[in-house]
């Protein structure tokens, strides 16, 4: 394949380089080779620079993830210091080592449930891959081993990998990949300015969300399914906030079966939105959590996932008959990403950073609520420090912009033009910055963002 762009960058440079060797993820291709890519090479705080020196503030924590900022010189410090002790140990074997012990047990000691395990892993995609493969372990282990279909949702986001991938109800994540895999269903995504009915209240919109998850248990055979899991509030499906009481509700029906519930934590986690963990932020009750991202803050990869004590015994007899509980990663409890991890969790509390989120959570919210009135705009939606302004090309009637005409791209585009990194998912401009933004950050990224949207609304009449 010949490049396009290899006349218009010089071929020793970055981006040369970039576009003849690297294959990116979660990228257009085509259109990648159409533009090539911005290389980012500094940071600091919720600034992030480009190698053409322009600042941008960080609006989305890079993916959802550096809660921090940039720049902290405590994991740096941290990093180096357990390289120089112990830059490698593994956990296999029954092997240990003390980061990985220590982070464990103060995982345990935050979760929102009567923690008893830790699995650490690398990323939130291994971490619900765990998830799965835990519920038929446990299930094959206490001889119910037709017990392994799991619940996910419509527009929920759960990993890449084959497992994790098929968890994830996004239909550009299966097509073409052949996911998702037998075994794995899909209900409602919970939301209502979207899929409410005519005249139906947020109350009835509920109900009938925890019916169609009834009748769909019904119809499998509850006897069949092992687990629903959900994140407390939808990430990269749009930023999802489920309506007041959607979580009680989900969970009458889990309980009337006997149904797990695994908590996607891996985005709503460590602060996101005003609480420690969305779980408690939007009334759930996990049977497990997967966590990733801001454990910590990005710095290094890990993730974990947590399970209650009753899951785990089965498993040690289980293991015992077949000689090894064979799972796990090479860098399972990795010691410098757990040290890390492990301060992250320290400073979280020190600097009274789940409390700064709470104070500053209403002014950030108030500002992207006050773009409801914008022409653009259908919904805003957020909590905590996350949020999402939905364009659209009709208020009244709530219809969406033609899906080629690309009218969340440009917003997206023409923030980065006035120094702001936003995502967008679709015509959804999302919202997640570092947990640690001050209030007059909060207003640089908002004014940002209001030139951004007019400019494309500019762009839109203009194209009418």
């Amino acid at each position: 394949m010949t490049d396009p762009l290899h006349n218009e960058f010089p071929a020793d440079s970055l981006e040369a380089k970039d576009l003849r060797h690297v294959l990116h993820p979660t990228t257009n291709l085509k259109l990648h080779h159409a533009t090539g890519p911005r290389i980012q090479t500094r940071a600091q705080g919720v600034y992030i620079w480009d190698n053409q020196g322009r600042q941008y503030l960080e609006g989305m924590a890079g993916l959802w993830c550096t809660a921090l900022g940039y720049g902290e010189e405590e994991l740096a410090r941290v990093a180096a210091e357990q390289m120089r002790t112990l830059a490698y140990s593994q956990l296999f074997g029954g092997k240990s080592n003390e980061p990985s012990i220590l982070l464990a047990e103060k995982l345990k000691a935050m979760m929102p449930f009567d923690a008893g395990r830790v699995f650490f892993g690398l990323s939130g995609s291994d971490a619900n891959d765990t998830q799965v493969k835990l519920m038929w372990y446990y299930h094959n282990a206490i001889g119910k081993p037709e017990r392994k279909k799991i619940i996910s949702r419509q527009r929920g986001y759960h990993g890449v990998t084959v497992a994790s991938g098929s968890l994830t109800g996004l239909p550009y994540f299966h097509a073409h990949f052949n996911l998702p895999i037998e075994g794995i269903l899909h209900t409602d995504a919970p939301h209502y300015y979207r899929g409410a009915q005519p005249g139906e209240s947020e109350a009835e919109y509920v109900k009938r969300l925890a019916a169609n998850l009834e009748a769909l248990i019904q119809r499998e055979g509850p006897e069949t399914i092992a687990a629903f899991i959900a994140e407390p509030v939808m990430g990269a499906g749009g930023v999802i906030v489920p309506p007041d009481g959607y979580f009680p509700a989900i969970q009458a029906v889990l309980d009337r079966y006997g149904i797990f519930l695994i908590d996607d934590e891996v985005i709503c986690g460590f602060g996101r939105t005003g609480n420690p963990f969305g779980a408690q932020t939007l009334a759930m009750r996990p049977t497990t959590v997967s966590v990733a991202k801001a454990l910590s803050s990005a710095y290094l990869p890990i993730s974990a996932v947590v399970i209650p004590e009753f899951l785990y015994e089965p498993m040690i007899e289980l293991s015992a008959k077949m000689g090894s509980f064979a799972h796990g990663f090479t860098y399972s409890g990795h010691p410098v990403c757990a040290a890390v991890a492990l301060r992250t969790l320290e400073i979280f509390e020190e600097r009274r950073i789940f409390e700064h989120v709470a104070a500053i959570s209403p002014g950030f919210q108030a500002r992207l609520r006050s773009y409801a009135d914008h022409p653009l705009v259908g919904e805003v939606r957020g909590v905590g420090l996350i949020g999402a302004i939905e364009l659209v090309q009709d208020k009244a009637s709530r219809q969406p912009f033609p899906g080629k005409q690309g009218v969340g791209a440009y917003c997206a585009g023409r923030c980065e033009a006035n120094g702001l990194i936003v995502r967008n998912l679709g015509d959804s401009l999302a919202f997640c910055p570092p947990l640690i933004i001050t209030e007059d950050q909060v207003d640089e990224l908002f004014t940002k963002f209001d030139k951004a949207i007019n400019e494309t609304l500019a762009w839109v009449r203009a194209s009418a």
